[in-house]
């Protein structure tokens, strides 16, 4: 008997430097280094592909050659588990309604 099992994609979005990245992996754990989460075997499209969409190809430029990346738990925006992978890419943060936790906390009020 013989099965057929779909690999496991997760889709990670999270912001970095004012932008919002979406990118494709196989593998997503939480660290042993406090606070990070880490990307393994991320996925992106095919190179035959004719049309050519500039941010993945940005987005493959700047992970070539990465393993496992990590990425801090307060840019984490959301995480899907999906059946297949879409297009990764990568947007402007401006003008939406996603951004990342403060990293600071405003002083306590009062005593």
């Amino acid at each position: 008997m013989t099965t057929n099992q779909a690999k496991t994609v997760f889709r990670v979005i999270f912001v970095n430097q004012d932008k919002v990245y979406e990118v494709y992996c196989s593998h997503i754990y939480q660290s042993e280094m406090y606070g990070f989460i880490e990307i393994e075997e991320l996925i992106f499209g095919e190179r035959s592909q004719l049309v050519v969409d500039p941010s993945e190809e940005k987005l493959q430029q700047e992970f070539a050659g990465v393993t496992r990346s990590f990425v801090p738990m307060h840019a984490i925006v959301r995480i899907d588990e999906l059946e297949k992978e879409g297009t990764p890419k990568i947007s402007d943060a401006k003008g939406t309604n996603v951004s990342a936790f403060p990293s600071v906390l405003p002083p306590r009020r009062g005593n």
